[in-house]
């Protein structure tokens, strides 16, 4: 039962919002609504000036009317009906500082008052004196004071603000719906354009991915090169190529697993069948043939030399480069340590040690010492007839140095690869390439520094503290 509860994919289930093209809409939205927003301010102060600047020339009309009255005086009803028309409360003129009272309110005003001049206001107070319009208290009335009929006069009005806050919000939420639609016609073209160009490819390429890694070695789950030249259309060619060379890889690691596993049955028989052959040519060897007593000796050189390769090739395909464990090692004692081991009482070979005896490198002292003792071994089998080894160098660079005949093309080009990199005739070519892994374990490298009829050197390089 627990085994049934786990879901049957690693993949986390996603969300609506874990979707590119749902966030690229919902951005795209609140982008045009935050200008929307920006734009509307102004566009409310400027409803408000045009509310005001209306009223004003309504009273202004008004107080032009009294020209023609005699005294400038009207009855009561016609002041109410022209206050009435003008939707105001009271007109007054000011003028070097006096105070005419052209139209006066048919009853006494009451409650706050907010004074307004038109003619010192600019924009930011505009939009300043609109946002406080839409929190203003209910009943308050505004002293709006703009240009009168005449030059050095002044026109003040007073109004209630109520029906100047009732437009503003009906202008607000009718600015809301016609954003709110111009926002979703906006950003549903945007997004189908994002989708288009952008979203749908990365969709393709995402799915492709997950299919590549469910199955890597698949033929059919590549993804398809584009003719696009941007970076999305170069991004998918690229993982393109790469899935291409990673399938392909994948398929011929496969084969070689496959192979190997077949080499290394037929190794294990071949061994068994050479190890009888063994056992006859020993046999062989006791018979007073003189034909046989010339040749079993080749016999015998011959199954050796076919046992040693056997057993080479399967530890070699068995074995794992360890792990290194850096420490502090004694260039001089390590290297004298693989001399002892690598030239047993080999008088032919004159082994010098350069190296300073008082210098300690940062190393792993089992991998020195296999990569000291193999090239020295190398080196010592290179010079049958005998000549010089000379080991240098201080700290990270350590350089082993021969007076051998040198490498052939045909080694040197394949130094370091298994069973191809060798020069003797019984030799396997996995010492050098064993070598090589051993050193990149611990962070350096193995190196060809030159070769030719003066000798060969080869320098280990260590890594840094």
């Amino acid at each position: 039962m627990a085994d049934a509860a786990k879901p049957s994919s690693g993949r986390s289930r996603s969300g609506l919002f874990d979707s590119l093209s749902v966030r690229l809409f919902l951005v795209t939205m609140a982008a045009i609504l935050v200008v929307e927003f920006l734009v509307f301010l102004p566009s409310a102060a400027n409803y408000r000036a045009n509310w005001l600047d209306q009223r004003v020339q309504a009273a202004r009309i008004a107080a032009l009317s009294l020209e023609a009255a005699p005294s400038r005086m009207v009855s009561e009803e016609l002041s109410e009906d022209l206050l009435m028309r003008a939707e105001v409360l009271a007109v007054a003129e000011l003028s070097d500082d006096m105070r005419e009272q052209i139209l006066p309110p048919a009853m006494p005003l009451s409650g706050t008052m907010k004074t307004v001049d038109l003619m010192e206001e600019g924009m930011m107070g505009s939009i300043m004196q609109t946002l406080d319009t839409y929190r203003a208290e209910d009943g308050r009335l505004l002293i709006v004071r703009a240009m009168g009929s005449a030059p050095g006069r002044t026109l003040e009005i007073v109004l209630p603000e109520a029906p100047l806050k009732e437009g503003l919000s009906n202008f607000g939420w009718r600015v809301f719906w016609l954003s709110l639609l111009i926002s979703l016609t906006a950003g549903g073209l945007i997004y189908l354009l994002l989708f288009l160009l952008v979203v749908r490819p990365m969709q393709r390429v995402t799915a492709s991915v997950i299919r590549f890694r469910e199955d890597p070695g698949s033929w059919t789950k590549r993804l398809s090169t584009t003719s696009r030249k941007d970076e999305i259309g170069r991004a998918q060619n690229a993982l393109a190529d790469m899935e291409s060379a990673v399938s392909d890889t994948f398929r011929q690691r496969e084969r070689l697993a496959q192979l190997g596993e077949a080499v290394a049955k037929i190794n294990h028989d071949l061994r068994n069948s050479l190890a009888t052959a063994q056992i006859a040519s020993d046999a062989l060897s006791t018979s007073n043939d003189p034909r046989v007593q010339r040749a079993a000796p080749r016999l015998e050189r011959a199954l050796e030399r076919a046992i040693k390769l056997a057993s080479e090739t399967l530890k070699y395909g068995r074995s794992t480069t360890p792990a290194a464990r850096l420490q502090p090692v004694l260039l001089h004692q390590a290297i004298e340590e693989a001399a002892r081991e690598a030239l047993p009482g080999d008088d032919r070979i004159a082994f010098t040690n350069e190296t300073d005896p008082a210098i300690t490198i940062k190393a792993d002292p089992d991998h020195l010492h296999r990569i000291a003792a193999n090239l020295i071994r190398n080196a010592a089998e290179a010079m049958p007839e005998g000549g010089a080894l000379k080991v240098s160098g201080a700290d990270r660079q350590i350089d082993f140095a021969d007076t051998g005949p040198g490498l052939s093309d045909k080694a040197e080009s394949n130094l370091f690869k298994p069973f191809t990199g060798t020069t003797r005739k019984d030799g396997s070519g996995l010492g050098l390439a064993l070598s090589r892994d051993l050193a990149r374990s611990m962070g350096g490298d193995l190196t060809l520094q030159r070769t030719g009829p003066d000798g060969t050197v080869f320098r280990l390089t260590l890594p840094e503290d």
